[in-house]
């Protein structure tokens, strides 16, 4: 199981907003801004998504947004392994909300394969990030229990400086017990990161984060630090 006080400290810049409306439009703009500044830099935009409620919403307001969809390359922080039509599956919860209402091509939205079974999925997924370096752009949520992604406490985070790309998970607390993730390592590898947080439930895990706890999120550290948007009642 990997140690956090391995790698240096994780830099956080905290966010907070009164609503979860105005937290969610925040992201949304975050995320058009850092989408025109990489294509207008490298002619290309390399995003990561979260799965989760608020995302979905935020992900609802991506649909109508004036962006160069097609030069957009779509992946994912995690998957569960379920049926590719699941409704629980994170790629069927972007795809409903904003994938299927814009132009960008679907070679460029690259699903997890997780109906093919853990290691398959794994090993495929593992090809497909072969060559990109830094993500512009990864999206992560928080859990009650402080994971993130499919990173969970007493679980391997995989956050070593030789750690995989992407891991299987196949006793995760939360159903189902079988998934596949990216590592801390790999999510940590990105010019921005940011986590969107919302709801009461999720206090006490910011809690624990901000006062140092080893909490799952803790260990996507990139190079220059995470963002965190979340709502202010969160920071009481």
């Amino acid at each position: 199981m990997s140690l956090l006080t391995s790698n240096p400290p994780q830099q956080c810049r905290w966010h907070s907003f009164k609503t979860t409306a105005a937290l969610e439009q925040a992201a949304t703009q975050t995320i058009l801004q850092a989408a025109l500044q990489a294509i207008s830099l490298r002619g290309a935009f390399q995003i990561v998504l979260a799965g989760g409620t608020t995302p979905r919403r935020v992900y609802e307001s991506l649909r109508n947004a004036d962006a160069d969809w097609a030069a957009w390359h779509v992946y994912f922080g995690d998957e569960r392994c379920l049926p590719a039509d699941h409704v629980e599956r994170n790629s069927w919860m972007a795809a409903q909300a904003w994938l299927n209402h814009v132009a960008i091509p679907l070679t460029q939205i690259h699903f997890i394969p997780t109906e093919k079974g853990t290691q398959a999925a794994a090993s495929a997924y593992t090809q497909t990030l072969v060559g990109i370096e830094l993500f512009d752009l990864v999206l992560l949520g928080l859990g009650e229990d402080g994971h993130t992604a499919s990173l969970f406490p007493d679980h391997e985070l995989a956050n070593t400086a030789n750690a995989p790309a992407v891991i299987v998970v196949e006793d995760a607390p939360k159903y189902p017990p079988q998934r596949v993730s990216l590592s801390a390592h790999r999510l940590s590898a990105a010019r921005k990161v940011i986590f969107i947080v919302s709801g009461a439930t999720k206090q006490q895990a910011v809690k624990n984060w901000r006062n140092g706890i080893a909490i799952p999120a803790a260990a996507v550290n990139p190079t220059n630090g995470v963002d965190v948007y979340l709502e202010a009642a969160l920071l009481a």
